[in-house]
């Protein structure tokens, strides 16, 4: 059988699409996307901006009753967000209605049968699609006004019929900031030798490809928008999110996913994610579009993508779709097709890829096409199978509150006494936010031999989303599975720990048998915790503990405002409150009331106030000049950290590598901070390893890296008395041997330290991004606030051995991984490798200090119980010598 898209069909595909709506569209005047555009979506080498998308969407709005757009939050950057509701025009003037059955169905169990059947029949299936996520993967929210016309527009009996049933929520674009840099960037270069040079930043304001690991912790405003629809405010039966892939593998992905897959998650979501995803495969195989695959490289085993809401009993699924180089065709010839891993071994026909794409010409026009058909099979099976999504979706609320009431674990219980308090409370609104009930006990209980308190925080598991309150407070424990009986395992797609109370150092219990009595004597908490009451009218000073990461963010934001602000340097009792050694002792003046305005906004724990009765002892601080190296080649480490830096005021100066050469470093900055990225990328701006690079996608002017210039000026800034922070792989940039130019001698020198994760990972080490523990030394500036052992995040890698310095130089290992029971949570092979390896080691060389992390400190913003090892190193103070 010939496959079709070996040549441009977008004439032909918009004509026809044209033709098909002509009379229903001829009646009514509607403004088509080519008329307004002034091209076809799809069109090679044309694309419209985020601005103009949305302005077409109001426009269709004006003109058709079908079509709703409502706003829905704010972008990182400040752009509107948007739903575009379209249904029957019935169905659009009776939106809240309909959501209120979507409620009813969702959350209460008590309905009876006859109310269900009632509710099944008026309600209608509600169908999130989240658009272009990523926003380089341009093909979906470019295919946004055809699928928005055609339904707006669509006069036949089959089109029609399924807009009675069913109301398709479309999110024309999931990272509004992202696509405008996307476009604006592609029509610099359009027409000339670079055209379709990659974005040379990170395609959103902080994280680029990572928002689509944010839907646990919920850091961005985008992501916030988007999980209020789904866990609060619309609650859909089903959902999707529309990517793009690689260009030489299979064209588009459909569920079902590959193994392994969520044990949490209810077989019957798993079903049915099945039944959408047959029917897409089977629409679009009949309509000639070829490569279509399934059970192929993506599992769906952890949380953190849109489809985080399956935890929500929502039916949801991804689907990816071939690249082209944006809006540029691009040519591939039958033997660059390729595929590998899960799923597909060849690229040959399989039941996996019942027809391949036979090579050729792929376009934007293509990508738009899969996307329109593959839209219109989730509306039809949405609407073959209405009644029973909609009864499947209260089958689901009473079969999580019945797992809830008569299978382990019944509770989770969390401690209001925590070490960091404010990361409790933290941790207490984010479940909240995820539309989970959390209660409090009433008064003092003693559960299974353990005392618990009144004011103690109760999660109980009967409730519809069970299976997200399991997902994101227990250990994790990797379900391993095989490609064969006892052979290679499959490896996780992405990580493999995200337990909130681990990662976030926060005492929880799960309890594993029900009590009645436990469940009389709770209270649920409806509003947000917060742990600061009034601030008295007159004080000295107030004062913030080291042990809790909101302390530290008072004192950033003092810093930023000009107040004064010291650290203990010694315990201090105070009005019968011990704070220890480094806590913040923030000054009262007629000038600070905005700065006090901002803390009381900001900080959820109360302070202990000081008038001056006890003496302390104290040690003044200032605001260190920060210097955070961020590669212009999508960097997103150094992207989480100007979020983390943002978020607790810390003022900071992004330096690209190649600015470094020209740079005063010693006299604009005290500290340096390398976030994790390879050598390669840093020293030269290109891809490799061993001297081998591969060719940059960047436009000449982002590719330069330190070189070895840039590289002996950072040595030099270390001597001299500046202070480096370097972790993951950027710590390889201080491997080896090293020479700095001193007057009129070269100086050579090894730092008394090396990576030796390479060996361990020969002898069978292998983390699969999981929590693992490490043993911090005591009373050292760089662990105040932290209990002996923490859980950081860890792929493995780098891991360091220390050896006898010589000269001006010395090290100590500040962390280690710990000698048993080494993994928190997540999966690890020979964990013995790792016992007693150092995990962070301070160095000192000449006046200088380097701090090197063998892990992400901020790790996505998730790791909170590794923070104060990041902001404690802002304070290190000088060396003497």
């Amino acid at each position: 059988m010939k496959t079709r898209m070996c040549k441009p069909f977008l004439f032909l595909f918009v004509l026809g699409f044209i033709v098909s709506f002509q009379s229903f569209a001829q009646k009514t005047s509607f403004t088509t996307p080519e008329s307004y555009f002034g091209f076809s979506p799809g069109t090679d080498r044309k694309m419209f901006d985020y601005e103009e998308l949305i302005s077409y969407l109001k426009k269709l709005d004006e003109e058709s009753p079908r079509l709703k757009l409502v706003e829905i939050g704010k972008s990182p950057m400040g752009k509107p967000m948007y739903i575009a509701f379209l249904s029957d025009e019935k169905n659009i003037n009776n939106l809240e209605p309909l959501r209120r059955i979507n409620r009813e169905l969702a959350l209460n169990p008590s309905l009876t049968d006859a109310e269900r059947e009632e509710m099944a029949k008026d309600g209608r299936v509600f169908v999130l699609a989240t658009l272009s996520m990523h926003s380089g993967e341009v093909g979906p929210s470019q295919s946004a006004p055809l699928v928005a016309y055609k339904l707006a527009t669509a006069d036949s009996p089959e089109l029609t019929g399924w807009l009675k049933d069913v109301v398709y929520m479309m999110v024309p674009s999931h990272n509004p900031d992202g696509m405008d840099m996307v476009v604006h960037n592609y029509k610099k270069y359009v027409g000339t030798k670079y055209e379709g040079a990659s974005l040379p930043r990170v395609y959103h304001k902080y994280v680029g490809h990572d928002n689509n690991r944010d839907f646990v912790i919920l850091t961005q405003e985008d992501t916030r928008a988007i999980a209020r629809i789904y866990n609060q405010t619309w609650l859909p039966q089903v959902m999707v999110e529309k990517h793009q892939m690689g260009s030489t593998g299979t064209r588009y992905f459909v569920p079902p996913n590959h193994d392994p897959i969520a044990e949490n998650v209810d077989a019957g979501l798993w079903t049915w994610v099945g039944i959408f995803g047959q029917n897409m495969q089977n629409d679009m195989t009949n309509a000639g579009l070829a490569g279509v695959s399934q059970h192929y490289i993506f599992d769906n085993y952890w949380p953190g993508s849109t489809e985080t809401c399956l935890w929500n009993n929502v039916i949801a699924f991804l689907t990816e779709c071939a690249s082209a180089r944006e809006a540029t065709p691009i040519y591939v010839e039958p033997n660059e097709l390729s595929v590998g891993g899960k799923g597909l071994s060849e690229y040959k026909k399989s039941i996996n890829m019942p027809l391949p794409w036979e090579g050729g010409w792929w376009r934007l026009g293509d990508i738009v096409e899969y996307e329109i058909t593959s839209t219109m099979s989730i509306l039809k099976t949405a609407s073959l199978h209405k009644e029973k999504i909609l009864k499947f979706r209260n089958d689901m609320c009473r079969r999580e509150i019945q797992k809830g009431l008569t299978k382990a674990p019944y509770y989770y219980v969390i401690p209001k006494k925590q070490h960091d308090e404010s990361e409790l409370v933290d941790m207490i609104n984010l479940i909240r936010s995820h539309g989970i009930d959390v209660f409090t006990l009433k008064s003092d209980y003693l559960l299974n031999g353990r005392q618990f308190l009144a004011g103690d925080f109760v999660v109980p598991l009967a409730q519809p989303y069970r299976a997200l309150i399991k997902e994101i407070l227990e250990k994790q424990k990797y379900p391993v599975r095989h490609y064969t009986p006892g052979g290679e395992m499959m490896k996780p797609y992405d990580i493999t720990s995200w337990s909130l109370p681990l990662h976030r150092q926060v005492t929880s219990y799960e309890i594993e048998t029900r009590d009645k009595g436990l469940e009389a004597d709770i209270q649920k908490v409806e509003n947000d915790i917060n742990l600061a009451g009034a601030y008295p009218g007159d004080f000295k000073s107030a004062m913030f503990s080291v042990n809790d990461n909101a302390g530290f963010k008072a004192a950033f934001i003092a810093l930023e405002q000009g107040i004064p602000v010291s650290r203990l340097t010694a315990d201090a009792a105070i009005d019968g409150k011990v704070l220890p050694k480094g806590s913040f002792v923030i000054q009262n003046s007629k000038k600070s009331s905005d700065t006090w305005k901002i803390i009381q906004d900001e900080i959820k724990i109360m302070p202990v106030f000081y008038n001056g009765n006890e003496e302390l002892k104290l040690e003044e601080v200032n605001a260190p000049r920060i210097a955070l190296v961020e590669t212009y080649f999508h960097d997103m480490d150094a992207g989480w950290t100007r979020y983390i830096f943002d978020t607790y005021h810390i003022k900071f100066t992004v330096l690209h590598p190649g600015e470094i050469e020209s740079t005063d470093l010693s006299g604009k900055f005290d500290v340096l901070i390398f976030p994790d990225d390879s050598k390669s990328m840093l020293m030269e701006g290109k891809w490799g390893r061993n001297g081998q690079y591969s060719m940059s996608r960047y436009a000449p002017e982002y590719v330069k890296g330190l070189g070895k210039k840039g590289l002996e000026k950072v040595l030099t800034y270390i001597d001299d008395g500046g202070l480096v922070l370097s972790w993951g792989q950027s710590t390889a940039l201080f491997e080896g041997l090293h020479k700095i130019t001193k007057g009129k001698e070269k100086e050579e020198f090894q730092l008394p330290f090396r990576d030796i994760s390479s060996s361990l990972q020969k002898d069978g080490l292998y983390v699969a991004g999981s929590l693992m523990k490490i043993s911090l030394v005591k009373d050292n500036s760089l662990t105040l606030g932290l209990p002996p052992e923490i859980g950081i995040f860890s792929r493995g890698r780098p891991v360091f051995a220390t050896s006898v310095p010589i000269f001006d130089m010395d090290r100590r290992v500040i962390g280690h991984y710990a000698d048993e029971n080494v993994l928190m949570s997540g999966y690890v092979s020979h964990p013995e490798k790792l016992y007693d390896k150092g995990a962070m080691v301070w160095i000192k060389k000449g006046k200088g200090q380097l701090v090197l992390y063998g892990f992400s400190p901020q790790f996505r913003a998730s790791t909170q119980a590794s923070f104060k090892l990041l902001f404690n190193a802002f304070f290190l103070t000088p060396v003497q010598n």
